[in-house]
C-alpha cells in the first residue's frame, strides 16, 4: 500500500505539472484530457454489463476493473492523439480533451441510469479511489506503464522549458512543438491512466502539487520541478493514506488528499503574496 501511494503520488504530480506547462493553465491537471473519464467509462461498461449478465462474477473484478480502465483510458488517449496531429493550437486540444471527457461522462451517466444497485455500488466504490486494492501481482503491470510514461517525460524535458513562454517562443528555439506535445500527451496518458486504472480517480494531487513544488523551490525549471513534484506528491499521498487509516472506517483517499492539501496551497499563495 505504501509503495502504491509513492508511485501514484509521483505519477499524478508529474503528469499534472507537464499538463500545466503545456496548456499554460494553473488549473490543468492529469485528467484534463479526459483520461480519467475514459477509465471511468471502461469500468462503468464492465460493471454495468456485469450487472446485467449473470455469467459475470464480481470476484473476477480484481483484474477486470484495472483492465477495463486501461482500455477506456487508452481509447480516449488515442482519440486525443489523433486530434493533436490535426490541431495546431494547445487551447483547441484542451477544449477537445474536455469534450471527450464530457462525452464519456454522459455515457457513464446513461449506464448508471439503467444499472442495478449492486453494479452501481461497485462502480461508485471504484470512483472514490483506493490504494488498498493494489497487490504485488498488480505491480508487474503498473510499474512498466509508469516507467514508460516517465521515459516520455524525459524525452519532453528540454521542450517543456521552452513551452513555458509559449508555442511561438518554443518554435523560435527550434523545438518541434507537435512532437513535444505528442510526448507530453503520451506521458500523461500512461502516468495518469495507469494510476487511475489500478487506484481509481485520485483528486487534487495532480493539480496542487506542481504549485507546491514551484512555491517551495521558487523556480519553473523542469529539471528541478519534475523531481521535486514527484517527491512531494509521493510524500503527500503517503501521508494522506496514513491519515485515512487512522479512522475506524477508512476514508476515501481523494477526500483526505483534498482536505489535507488545499490549506497548504492557500498558505503557500498567501506567504508568497
Amino acid at each position: 500500500k505504501a509503495v502504491t501511494a509513492i508511485l501514484a503520488g509521483a505519477a499524478l504530480s508529474v503528469s499534472g505539472l507537464i499538463m500545466q506547462t503545456l496548456f499554460r493553465n494553473p488549473l490543468a491537471g492529469p485528467y484534463t484530457l479526459g483520461v480519467s473519464s475514459g477509465a471511468s467509462l471502461g469500468v462503468a461498461f464492465l460493471t454495468m454489463i456485469g450487472g446485467v449478465l449473470s455469467t459475470f462474477n464480481f470476484h473476477l473484478s480484481t483484474l477486470g476493473l484495472p483492465l477495463a480502465a486501461v482500455i477506456g483510458a487508452t481509447l480516449v488517449l488515442l482519440l486525443v492523439m489523433a486530434v493533436s496531429r490535426r490541431v495546431t493550437s494547445n487551447v483547441s486540444l484542451l477544449i477537445v480533451g474536455m469534450m471527450f471527457g464530457s462525452i464519456a461522462g454522459a455515457l457513464v451517466s446513461l449506464m448508471q441510469n439503467f444499472a442495478n444497485p449492486d453494479a452501481l455500488k461497485l462502480f461508485i466504490v471504484w470512483t472514490l479511489g483506493s490504494l488498498s486494492s493494489v497487490g504485488w501481482g498488480d505491480m508487474y503491470m503498473l510499474v512498466p506503464i509508469l516507467l514508460l510514461g516517465t521515459l516520455f517525460v524525459l524525452l519532453a524535458l528540454k521542450p517543456l522549458n521552452g513551452l513555458l513562454l509559449g508555442e511561438d517562443y518554443a518554435r523560435g528555439l527550434g523545438i518541434n512543438v507537435s512532437r513535444s506535445r505528442l510526448y507530453i500527451v503520451l506521458a500523461t496518458g500512461l502516468l495518469a491512466g495507469g494510476v487511475t486504472a489500478f487506484c481509481g480517480p485520485i483528486a487534487f494531487i495532480g493539480v496542487a502539487v506542481p504549485h507546491i513544488a514551484r512555491g517551495i523551490f521558487r523556480t519553473s525549471n523542469h529539471r528541478i520541478t519534475i523531481p521535486a513534484a514527484a517527491l512531494i506528491g509521493a510524500c503527500l499521498l503517503l501521508v494522506c493514506d496514513v491519515l485515512c487509516s487512522l479512522f475506524i472506517y477508512p476514508l476515501p483517499i481523494s477526500t483526505v488528499s483534498a482536505l489535507f492539501g488545499a490549506p497548504m496551497i492557500i498558505w503557500i499563495i498567501l506567504k508568497n503574496r
